[in-house]
């Protein structure tokens, strides 16, 4: 599998990375066939792995760290995150340095390796300052506990506030972004991507099929499958909301595309993602060793202009269908009290 530079840092990574988000509790609870898709994907080709503390409070990082085990590690870029709940207590989360430089080594002991290849904050904190959370990760990069940091699901705003305040401070910089992208939810590609590709930082996509809604299994003729991420994620599959209608009747007709194209619907959301000059590498996580197969070979499907206008057609660049799909919701929009004046003036 060919590779492509990771941003401006001389890294080369496959333009497929292997999520493990599905291993472990949220997943596939069998850790020895979560191992046996993992090597099988490195078998494959892929040189990126890309996990996160909070999957599975902790033991996606474990499956991991016992498919790398034995020699394989080194010829891995690893990747993981911080920032999401680890525990009851008010300080284990965030972006803090206080936790930061201690969850990076509980995830160094979790992965079983002495240095992290890439170590991305998951999501933006506003309760803490970005000069804070960079002033942490310089410190790790410098003890050589991780080669470099990233960010994930930033707006394109707060991206360029963390590349200024690190050239104020004298700060290590985000060399990549991770995003969500896919045909159904292109956002992105109206900011994120282009402030990425401005300051040479990498993209690393999560959600290339959308969460499972370009898998093929949803088709306006049949039932919608059962399963736990629509449980857990309503507004992003309820068909009574107008948004997940309209990722309904659009995946409908992408499949449409796909058969008539000659490739698999999967092939044809990956191959989109990934043919997108802002891209670096998309993130697959399969469940199951099927689902790593249905995923195998996208990186050497090409679009053809022609092809890529019909899709246009169907989701117009820059859209996401279903608001809910960004990945990030500001506090600003969130919170009431943050956009409403009380009485006389005052918050």
């Amino acid at each position: 599998m060919l590779t492509r530079g990771l941003g401006s840092t001389g890294v080369q990574v496959t333009p497929l990375c292997l999520g493990a988000m599905m291993f472990g509790a949220w997943g596939n609870p069998d850790h020895d066939e979560s191992v046996r898709i993992i090597h099988r994907a490195l078998d494959a080709g892929i040189n990126f792995v890309d996990t996160a503390d909070v999957y599975g409070a902790g033991e996606s990082e474990q499956i991991v760290g016992k498919a790398l085990a034995g020699g394989r590690r080194d010829n891995v870029v690893l990747a993981t995150k911080a920032h999401g709940p680890m525990g009851r207590d008010a300080n284990e989360r965030g972006n803090s340095r206080r936790w930061l430089i201690r969850e990076c080594e509980n995830s160094l002991r979790r992965l079983g390796t002495d240095y992290i290849d890439l170590y991305q904050i998951h999501r933006p904190d506003p309760a803490t300052d970005i000069d804070e959370t960079l002033s942490a990760l310089t410190d790790l990069i410098r003890a050589g506990k991780i080669c470099y940091a990233g960010s994930s699901t930033f707006p394109a705003a707060q991206i360029v506030e963390a590349q200024w305040a690190a050239q104020r401070r004298g700060r290590e910089r985000f060399v990549c972004e991770q995003p969500p992208y896919s045909i159904l939810v292109r956002g992105i590609e109206a900011d994120v991507l282009p402030t990425c590709q401005a300051y040479g930082m990498g993209a690393i996509v999560w959600g290339p099929l959308a969460s499972g809604w370009l898998s093929g299994s949803y088709r306006k003729d049949a039932e919608p499958p059962v399963s736990r991420r629509a449980q857990r994620l309503p507004h992003r599959f309820d068909l009574s909301l107008p948004g997940n209608q309209l990722k309904l009747e659009a995946a409908d007709k992408l499949a449409d595309l796909a058969a008539e194209a000659g490739i698999s619907l999967i092939h044809l959301a990956l191959a989109f993602v990934i043919q997108h000059p802002g891209v670096t590498s998309a993130i697959i996580g399969p469940r199951t060793m099927e689902h790593l197969e249905s995923h195998l070979g996208a990186a050497e499907v090409r679009l053809t202009p022609e092809l890529l206008d019909r899709i246009d057609a169907i989701v117009a660049p820059g859209t996401n269908l279903n608001p809910a799909d960004r990945g990030y919701e500001p506090p600003a929009l969130a919170e009431a009290g943050l956009r409403r004046r009380g009485p006389g003036g005052h918050v």
